[in-house]
């Protein structure tokens, strides 16, 4: 019988949970900063374009968290994974600078996603300025998994908090003694943010590391390079269409109705739905760590995250369907009242999101646990076709709003990939509810 209770799921969840909430917060911050210097429209669209390039490029090294987490117990499996990622880095970097030659950047911002030039200038300098971000988030990631697999995620929010503090002292810095554009205020801030939290989280990890290096390993099956590129390569896939398809979102909404307000309010929208759904993605690496030998916690894991799903969507819900959504785009992210009452229907389409996000997040977990990385790719490959059809059919043939096309095609999306999920999903939790 399995001795985890919701109370130990709960203490060792909520450092890592607080850690997504704060991390959440970075976007409604930098948006409210933006939204308050000069030309808000075009620096907000600016910063949107701008980040989903650095999303997509450094989308290959997401899922070494889940990796680390999962694989690394020993000196060997350390040194593998560590190499791996360091070269993983380096070949993001090394694209991110291709992306920044102007021939290819233009060819990319003006002549596929057609962005104003003024747009496009803008969003260029971002992009050069967040050119450590990629690399940062690849490095700290993999030290946050050897954290938390050895119970240490109080670490983990530690290191968020530094990076929070770092990234808002050097907004507001930027902020009230230069005269910068709000998009070069914001990507300035993310960059010093993260790559400050990646020195501190390698920090927090030196005396595990010592231990860990310590630690033979005697096992025949023990980690190769061509078993962690088996394991890893579907999840770096499935980062990889997630992530990739932001870039195809502002492809077209920069042809939709309201292309410019679209890409306004996108990311102030999603950056407020991600604080709710940052508790479920939160939850992969807890039931990773925590299902136990042979998958003995399962049942327990499985209705905390029920009672996680259930919560987080009524929280967004009460905001996406009261004047709080209202308070939150005008007040808080300093967006016009115009923008504000734009932003409220596209909301409202997505507010259930936050308990998708768990659903998901848990059928993940199980299938990362049990090492079977296949199915996860597959159903992240129906989430993107799913999202560019919706996304082609509302704003090519029913010339719907973008941002409603795209609040849309995310929902129709995702509700495609749990549902694929779901067969693997019960096919592998089966086998855990019989111990």
């Amino acid at each position: 019988m399995s001795s985890l209770t919701n109370k130990k799921i709960l203490k060792f969840w909520y450092p890592l949970a607080s850690t997504w909430l704060m991390m959440s917060l970075e976007g409604p911050f930098i948006a409210a900063i933006i939204a308050r210097l000069p030309e808000p429209k075009f620096n907000l669209a600016a910063y949107g374009v701008a980040f989903s390039f650095a999303l997509i490029i450094e989308s290959p090294i997401i899922m070494i968290m889940s990796a680390s987490t999962a694989l690394v117990k020993d000196r060997n499996s350390f040194l593998k994974l560590r190499n791996f990622t360091y070269l993983l880095n380096l070949v993001i970097t090394l694209l991110m600078l291709i992306v920044l030659i102007p021939q290819v950047f233009n060819y990319i911002a003006i002549d596929l996603i057609t962005l104003p030039l003024h747009i496009a200038h803008l969003t260029h300098i971002a992009v050069a300025i967040l050119l450590p971000w990629p690399a940062s988030i690849g490095y700290r990631r993999f030290y946050q998994g050897i954290l938390i697999r050895n119970n240490l995620t109080r670490r983990v929010a530690f290191g968020t908090i530094f990076r929070l503090v770092t990234m808002a002292v050097t907004a507001l810095i930027l902020y009230f003694s230069t005269n910068a554009d709000g998009v070069v205020v914001g990507a300035t801030a993310m960059s010093v943010g993260v790559t400050s939290e990646a020195l501190v989280i390698k920090l927090m990890t030196l005396s595990t590391l010592k231990n860990l290096r310590m630690v033979s390993d005697k096992n025949e099956n023990s980690l190769d390079y061509r078993g962690l590129v088996n394991f890893y390569y579907p999840l770096a896939l499935t980062s990889m269409l997630t992530l990739g398809v932001q870039p195809m979102v502002s492809f077209f909404l920069a042809q939709s109705k309201m292309p410019i307000e679209s890409l306004a309010v996108l990311p102030v929208i999603t950056s407020l739905v991600f604080i709710f759904r940052s508790v479920g993605l939160s939850f992969q690496e807890v039931a990773i760590a925590l299902m136990g030998k042979n998958g003995e916690n399962y049942r327990q894991l499985k209705n905390f995250a029920q009672m996680l799903g259930i919560i987080a969507t009524c929280l967004l819900a009460i905001v996406a369907f009261t004047p709080l959504s209202q308070i939150w785009f005008h007040n808080v992210s300093g967006l016009s009242l115009e923008l504000s009452s734009f932003a409220k229907i596209p909301l409202m389409i997505i507010a259930v999101m936050p308990g998708l996000s768990v659903l998901i997040t848990f059928q993940r977990s199980v299938l990362v646990y049990s090492r079977k990385t296949s199915p996860i790719t597959f159903a992240t490959i129906i989430e993107v076709v799913g999202i560019l059809l919706i996304l082609f059919i509302t704003i090519k043939h029913l010339e719907f709003v973008g941002v409603i096309a795209a609040a849309t095609a995310f929902l129709v999306g995702r509700t495609g990939s749990i549902t694929y999920l779901m067969f693997p999903f019960l096919k592998t939790s089966r086998s855990f509810e019989k111990n």
